[in-house]
């Protein structure tokens, strides 16, 4: 059975990484939560604390259909240094499989070469990070196989999206309404 792996790591920003997994989770689609930080129990950019569903070192890369990455630092500075995870994000790159980052954490995107002549989105203040992409303003875009996502306040949009691109159109309206969301 295929599945989402959401990263998570010390300072991640909780918005980002948990609106995914409640909305994916909400469309019936398979989510775990890895950490990257050798425990489970991890703590957000706001000191909120959660367990992470495996550690990095579990995950079966195999069945993943998509990585994705929240931001929030000092997060999405853990998410870049991590060399296991890198060594999945270029494996999938390669492969065509399906990534998406939001807020800082499309910037580990930038950082490996991924964005060249891409369109892409990020943090405001980080968008010098998404090295030879070109730059867009939504609150998510997918370019290809990769989707980003702007900030803790394109959370649900990003979301989405996401579902679109796992399930389809309808069961991420549906997932909109049921959660009283105004898509724009």
């Amino acid at each position: 059975m295929s599945e989402v792996y959401v990263f998570l790591a010390d300072g991640f920003e909780e918005i980002e990484g948990l609106t995914v997994v409640d909305l994916l989770r909400r469309a019936d689609i398979r989510v775990q939560t890895v950490s990257i930080m050798g425990r489970k129990e991890i703590t957000g950019s706001h000191h909120i604390k959660v367990e992470a569903d495996i550690l990095f070192e579990e995950a079966d890369f195999a069945t993943a259909e998509m990585l994705v990455l929240p931001g929030g630092l000092p997060g999405t500075d853990y998410l870049k240094a991590h060399k296991g995870l890198q060594e999945q994000i270029l494996a999938f790159n390669s492969e065509g499989r399906k990534l998406a980052a939001i807020c800082a954490a499309p910037t580990v995107f930038g950082a490996l070469g991924l964005l060249k002549g891409m369109k892409a989105t990020c943090y405001p203040t980080m968008e010098d990070g998404l090295t030879g992409a070109e730059v867009v303003r939504e609150s998510a875009v997918t370019d290809g196989a990769i989707t980003t996502g702007r900030g803790m306040g394109a959370a649900i949009d990003f979301s989405l999206r996401l579902i679109e691109i796992l399930r389809d159109k309808r069961t991420a309206d549906m997932t909109a309404e049921k959660i009283v969301y105004r898509r724009n």
